[in-house]
């Protein structure tokens, strides 16, 4: 059975919100050939038959990608955790070593752009499969003749590479991959004296933390990454932003309010980025978010309108894509503002919208049981059927 390319094809339609017959229907479309079917789609995704070469070099044209990508993804498709740390940890190592022209460079750091804006679109393995390559480029690189200023920007770009690794790897809840690679891209970081950089690993830490329930580390990881930071940078919001979610999961209502109003003041000025689906640039969009997830936490009757409205803006934004990871985890800030509000019956639709979406990430389960948790407290009927819901996605 080859479950690599099957779970691939399924992967990538799924992330396009397509059916198998729709596939079918493209690629017939696409090679003129009606040959394949829905049917020999499922065959194909449950690793019963693997396609011939004809098809997978049309399924990599309606997916956007060369045929070479396509196999390297399917290869990488299942990595062990133990290879992942030894990558991460291969890389730390080599970057002591020191021709690398302008062209690549800027290639390379073009594709860190890219590969950050997809990701409030992409799956989390699937954009870490993506990530990979480019590290393994890296690597490569790195034992090739080039100037100081030509090795601080691979370095740099190694280092941005590694923190969505590890962005991706918590996301996942590969623990020991993920903190290999923050610990990769915090050296990387300071080897290539890149404030930013080091706060965004920093802030990233201290989101993991608050996914582990740590709040009071999170706390702490939080207010260092602002003392690192360039003042008034996307990384010294989102540092102080959650310092402010890690103060909520604590009750500490006043010094959550004192940094939802430090962050305001430091939003005011901001302008809508060019791309801001852009992971590692803030923008006032992603301040709603965060306030009403913030104010969610903490039980404030004003946490549900603000989290409707963020809802409405992540799924037909004025700007840029639409954002359908973000919106399931908005989905559940709204549930919670509602059970706030007495309001059981939206919740649970609302909470079942969510897990049903299929972009929840492992690291965000924890909120989706917090929800049902407070809703069987109330002894609603519904709240089976949601349990039900979420063990299936566990699963």
């Amino acid at each position: 059975m080859d479950t690599g390319v099957g779970g691939l094809i399924a992967r990538l339609r799924a992330e396009r919100e397509i059916s198998q017959a729709q596939l079918a229907d493209m690629l017939s479309r696409a090679s003129g050939n009606p040959a394949v079917t829905r049917n020999e789609i499922s065959r194909w995704e449950s690793g019963r038959r693997r396609p011939r070469r004809y098809w997978l070099e049309w399924i990599a044209v309606v997916f956007g990608m060369s045929l070479f990508d396509f196999e390297d993804l399917a290869r990488l498709a299942t990595p062990s955790v133990d290879a992942n740390e030894a990558e991460a940890i291969e890389l730390r190592q080599r970057v002591a070593a020191s021709d690398v022209g302008r062209a690549t460079l800027e290639q390379l750091e073009l594709a860190v752009d890219e590969l950050a804006i997809s990701y409030p679109t992409a799956s989390p393995d699937m954009l870490l499969l993506r990530v990979r390559r480019h590290l393994g480029y890296v690597n490569q690189l790195l034992d090739v003749r080039k100037t100081l200023a030509e090795h601080r920007r691979l370095v740099v770009t190694g280092s941005w590479l590694s923190l969505l690794a590890a962005t991706c790897s918590i996301d996942l809840a590969q623990r020991p991959a993920a903190a290999a690679r923050l610990r990769t891209a915090a050296q990387l970081a300071e080897h290539g004296e890149h404030r930013e950089l080091s706060t965004w690993c920093l802030e990233t830490e201290a989101w993991q933390a608050v996914t582990d329930g740590d709040y009071r580390r999170a706390i702490k990881l939080s207010q260092g990454a602002q003392a690192v930071a360039p003042h008034g940078s996307s990384a010294f919001i989102q540092a102080t932003a959650q310092e402010g979610r890690a103060h909520a999961r604590l009750g500490h209502t006043r010094e959550t309010l004192q940094v939802l109003s430090r962050v305001e003041h430091l939003v005011a000025p901001l302008k809508v980025p060019d791309r801001p689906e852009h992971h590692y640039r803030y923008d006032p969009g992603k301040s709603n978010a965060y306030v009403a997830t913030t104010l969610s936490w903490l039980g404030d009757p004003g946490a549900e309108s603000i989290a409707r409205q963020v809802l409405r803006e992540l799924e037909a934004p004025a700007y840029g894509q639409p954002r359908p990871r973000r919106a399931a985890t908005a989905r559940l800030d709204l549930s919670l503002a509602l059970l706030a509000g007495s309001k059981p019956d939206e919740a649970i639709a609302t909470t079942m919208e969510a897990i049903g979406s299929g972009r929840l990430v492992p690291s965000n389960f924890w909120r989706a049981k917090e929800v049902i948790k407070a809703i069987d407290a109330r002894g609603v009927p519904e709240a089976a059927d949601l349990r039900d819901a979420y063990e299936s996605l566990k699963a």
